[in-house]
Formats: C-alpha cells, structure tokens, sequence
C-alpha cells in the first residue's frame, strides 16, 4: 500500500485596490504581501516528499506556486481544471450590497442551491476531483501540491465531506495561502487536514473579506487568530446550525464572493 497527499493550495493576497470582483479576468497579479505568503509556503512545505506541483492557469496562481517549484526543483504544470469558477458578475466593481440592489442583477439569484448566477457546484467538484486523481496517480507514494482558488477548493472539501453544497463564503475554512491536505491510501482517501503556513502574514480583516483585494502593500499585517476562533467554526464542522446558514443569506453573501478569490 501506498500513502499519497495531495494538498489544495490557494492563492496568495492580490493586488486589486479598486475591489474587482476579477473572476476569471487575466492581468490580476499578487501584492507584495501575496507574494510574501507564497515566499513562507516555500519555507514551511518546500522539505516535504513533493514531487509534483500544478496550478490553475490564472497570473495568482501560477505566482505563488513560483517559489515552491523553485524550492524543490520543479516544474508547474498549469491545469485548467484548477481555475476559478466563472461568475456573471464577473469585472464588476464591488460596492456593499450593490449588485443585489440592481434589479438586473435578481434574475441571477434565483437558486442558491446550483447557484444560478455562476458555474454549478457540481460542476466545479467533478473537475477538482479530476485534477486531484490525476495528480494523486502522478505523485503516488509521494506528495503533490495543487494550486486552486477558495470556491474550488471549498467545493471539493464539501463534496469528499459529504456536506451540502449552499454554504455561507464567510464560514469558508480555505483563508490566503491555506493547505487543505487530502491523504491517501492507494485510491482512497483516508482524511482531509488544515492547515495555514502562512497565516501569520494574513490580516485579519482578510479572513472575511468578500474577494482578495489587497492594495496598500506596506501596511503591517495583522496576526491572524486561529480558524477554530471563528464563530462559525462550529457550524461547519458539525456544532450546532448557523442562523446565517440559510439559502437567503447564502445567495447574498455568495454572490459577492464569487466573483474572484
């Protein structure tokens, strides 16, 4: 038998100052602290047994695989089945509630539960979870490391925990730069594992932030608190229901999110 891990990187912080909801839109590069965070994922996995690294397409996250391909020597593969998902509102300006203010906008929120306004959930696992055999088979015995976006990622920890799709985006345990660790023994999945290598650098207000949309780059960032600390920790994790956890709120609060992460 064979232990494999193939672990779910996200992104680093982006550099987007005017809180565009980027999406899929190419030119959306990491800050200066983005790229520190990928500098410390390099530092605190590059000595693991990783033999294979692969990333979404998109400039943030082919940048904060950079340094870890370098640590360990390896080339990135750019996979396509690890990008973002695509969203109607994809290029808007963020302004607070705004997009559900606009009645051009109701039309898309008709289903939280696919969701309406952008690509299914279902849609979005099945292609993870053939990114993620593919790289299991490719680092059998080994370690692989995959970089994605919050929503796809999330997606597929929902899906292999058996959890509903609908969800609350700030309730996501996936912050800036997070692994989501899936190990394997042979073909079957033994546990999925947290963890943040660089969430010393991530500020606080960015763990509930609606998209990345980091600017002022020589800000100090703030020490980030543990996800356990999070209030909704609990409700995701088998604890008792979040009032916020029904299909009203999740349409608002998706629909803001998805834009890019």
């Amino acid at each position: 038998m064979s232990r494999t891990v193939v672990h779910l990187l996200r992104h680093g912080e982006v550099h987007n100052p005017g809180g565009v909801l980027y999406g899929r839109s190419p030119g959306f590069h990491l800050s200066a602290l983005g790229r520190r965070m990928a500098e410390r994922v390099a530092d605190q996995v590059g000595d693991r047994d990783i033999v294979h690294v692969a990333a979404s397409p998109l400039e943030r996250a082919q940048e904060t695989a950079a340094p870890l391909a370098t640590a360990l020597g390896l080339p990135i593969g750019s996979d396509p089945r690890l990008i973002e998902s695509w969203n109607v509102f994809a290029g808007e300006t963020f302004s607070q509630g705004g997009l559900l203010r606009s009645p051009k906008a109701w039309k898309h929120l008709r289903n939280p539960f696919r969701p309406s306004w952008g690509e299914p959930y279902r849609e979005i696992a099945t292609r993870m979870l053939a990114a993620i055999e593919s790289a299991r088979v490719v680092a059998e015995g080994h370690e692989a490391v995959l970089v994605s976006h919050q929503l796809p990622i999330w997606t597929t920890r929902l899906h292999l925990e058996g959890r509903r799709y609908l969800h609350d985006p700030r309730r996501r345990q996936c912050t800036l730069c997070s692994l989501t660790s899936l190990e394997y023994e042979d073909a079957t999945l033994l546990r999925i594992t947290y963890s943040e290598p660089a969430g010393d650098l991530v500020p606080v207000q960015a763990r509930r932030d609606a998209f990345s949309a980091g600017g002022t780059e020589e800000a100090p960032p703030a020490l980030a608190a543990p996800a356990e600390d999070d209030p909704g920790y609990a409700a995701d994790h088998g604890g008792n229901p979040d009032p916020a956890h029904d299909p009203a709120h999740a349409t608002a609060h998706d629909t803001e999110e998805e834009g890019g992460r």
